[in-house]
Order: C-alpha cells, then sequence, then structure tokens
C-alpha cells in the first residue's frame, strides 16, 4: 500500500501540472523536482517524476510529453470536474486542510481515514469490511446488523448534501448500495478482489445520485407528477434537463421520473406544497396518502 507521503507527492505534481502547465507552459522532470523540493519539501528524483506520470496518466489525467530540444511535460484536455478533484485531494490531505463543520473532531477523523481507506481499495482493486452505525435518541452512534461487519466493493465515493457517500456493490444481495462515509467504523481493506465490475459499467452516478434523494434507501419506481407551471424549474433541478415535462391544459404539466420510492421523497413532494401531486402509481399514491395520515395523526 502506498505511503501518505507518496501519494501526497502524486497529488502535489497534478496541482502543479494543472496549475502551471498548458501547452504553452511545460515542466521537465528536473523542474518538478525543484518545485517539490523548494515549495513543499518533498525531495525525490527524475525517475520518480517518470514514474508519477505514468500513474497520472493511467488515472485518467491527460499528461502529453514534449521531447526534443525544450522537453517538458504538461495538463492538455482538462475534464475533471471539481467534486472529482476535490475526492483526490481530500484522500491525502483532508486532515490537513478540510474541516467539516458541526461534527466532533473524532468523526471528522473516521471520515478522513474512511476516504483515504476507500480510494486505496477503488486503487487497489479491492473488497473492504466496516461497522455501520446509525444514531440513537441518545445521540449515540450504534452499530447496526448487531455489530456484525458489512463486506463490499467499493466503486465510487460521491458528495451529497453536505456528506460523503461511498457507492458500493453488496455480493451478498448483488445489487449496488450506498453508505454514509462518516457512519463507517474501523474500514479494513481485504485481501479478496472487488465484484460487481458487471454493474458498473453503464452505471449514471450523476442520476443515482438524484433519484436517491438525499441518499437515503428506497424501491425503485417511476413515479408520474403533475404540477403547475411555475414548478418546472423546481423539477428540473432536481431531475435534470433531460426530464420530460408533458402540458396538461394552461396551468399544469405532467412528468414522469424516476426515483427511490421513501419518506424522503414524500418530505420532497410535501415540501413543495399543493401546485405538485403524486398521480401513479397506484401504489405509490397509496403510500403516499398512508405517510400523510400519520403525519396528520401527529396535531
Amino acid at each position: 500500500m502506498a505511503s501518505f507521503d507518496q501519494k501526497l507527492r502524486t497529488l502535489r505534481l497534478m496541482e502543479i501540472l494543472l496549475e502551471r502547465t498548458d501547452d504553452a507552459h511545460m515542466l521537465n522532470a528536473s523542474e518538478l523536482c525543484t518545485i517539490l523540493d523548494q515549495e513543499y519539501g518533498i525531495s525525490t528524483d527524475r525517475r520518480t517524476i517518470y514514474t508519477e506520470m505514468e500513474i497520472l496518466d493511467k488515472f485518467g489525467l491527460d499528461i502529453q510529453q514534449k521531447k526534443g530540444k525544450n522537453p517538458g511535460y504538461y495538463i492538455g484536455a482538462r475534464d475533471f470536474e471539481l467534486p472529482e478533484l476535490k475526492l483526490l485531494v481530500d484522500a491525502a490531505m483532508l486532515s490537513k486542510y478540510v474541516f467539516i463543520v458541526n461534527r466532533p473532531k473524532t468523526e471528522n477523523e473516521t471520515v478522513y481515514y474512511n476516504v483515504d481507506y476507500i480510494h486505496t481499495a477503488i486503487y487497489e482493486n479491492k473488497e473492504i469490511k466496516f461497522h455501520y452505525a446509525e444514531w440513537t435518541v441518545k445521540k449515540e452512534l450504534k452499530l447496526k446488523k448487531d455489530g456484525a461487519f458489512y463486506v463490499v466493493s467499493p466503486w465510487a465515493l460521491t458528495w451529497d448534501d453536505e456528506n460523503y457517500y461511498l457507492v458500493a456493490y453488496d455480493a451478498a444481495a448483488g445489487i449496488i448500495k450506498h453508505y454514509r462515509v462518516d457512519k463507517m467504523q474501523n474500514t479494513e481493506i481485504l485481501e479478496t478482489d472487488r465484484k460487481g465490475e458487471e454493474s458498473f459499467q453503464n452505471f449514471d452516478l450523476a442520476a443515482f445520485a438524484k433519484k436517491t434523494f438525499g441518499m437515503y434507501g428506497g424501491v425503485d419506481a417511476e413515479v408520474t407528477l403533475e404540477c403547475r407551471n411555475e414548478l418546472a424549474g423546481v423539477v428540473i433541478d432536481r431531475f435534470g434537463h433531460d426530464v420530460w415535462l408533458i402540458p396538461q391544459g394552461e396551468d399544469h404539466f405532467k412528468t414522469r421520473v424516476l426515483v427511490s420510492v421513501s419518506l424522503q421523497f414524500f418530505g420532497w413532494v410535501t415540501g413543495i406544497g399543493s401546485g405538485m401531486k403524486i398521480t401513479g402509481p397506484e401504489n405509490v399514491k397509496a403510500e403516499y396518502k398512508a405517510y400523510m395520515q400519520d403525519v396528520l395523526q401527529n396535531y
């Protein structure tokens, strides 16, 4: 497993290349060694730089190399999204530069280490195991499954509503699941190789995040919503520009969306107000009606 210093060197090189190079501004191996040493206190040699360039290229960074009289490296296409770069940097540097508010220090440290373990496991193509916890009314974390370990194959990390989530394949259940990273405890990287690659070949992480409504699980279903026209922006913001909005008279439209039918989804619909209603399927309408009746019983 790569050491913290090795990971930090790789990330610093990525940062230097992204911020300081393009096709008109290149840096050769000797110059990169000097920058690492003088600005970051990281000693290395040219041969190590060559290896690091191969690692970054294999990861997906568009590393270009000009040979000849004035050789050097530079970044070509820059098609990384900010959240992807943030997750990369967080994996090795989170504990020094990022502070997650409203969370005790011990929980912050759990997130730091878990992000690092998850990235390492993905890079090394290994499964992980961990305990998973939930909050009790006493504001204490209680282990789920009576303290049994969860064993999953990590495939992605995402950021949603101020929290990190692991997206992984559960081989025992044969499905993709997600887990709040801050609720993972005693995480370990296993020697067994990851499973579920076929499930992630055409996996759309953005679509997965949209339908989960705060990343809490439920049964996936296509739900029909009837909305007032002024809610078009709300629907587009939630489900993306590809959603179909079918006019229903002058004041309303209908749309059909894939969602995770859960209390979070019902809460979202309720928060929108009387301008939106679920019109199908019938079983989801019945579940929503029962949800509303339970809410009203509290008053």
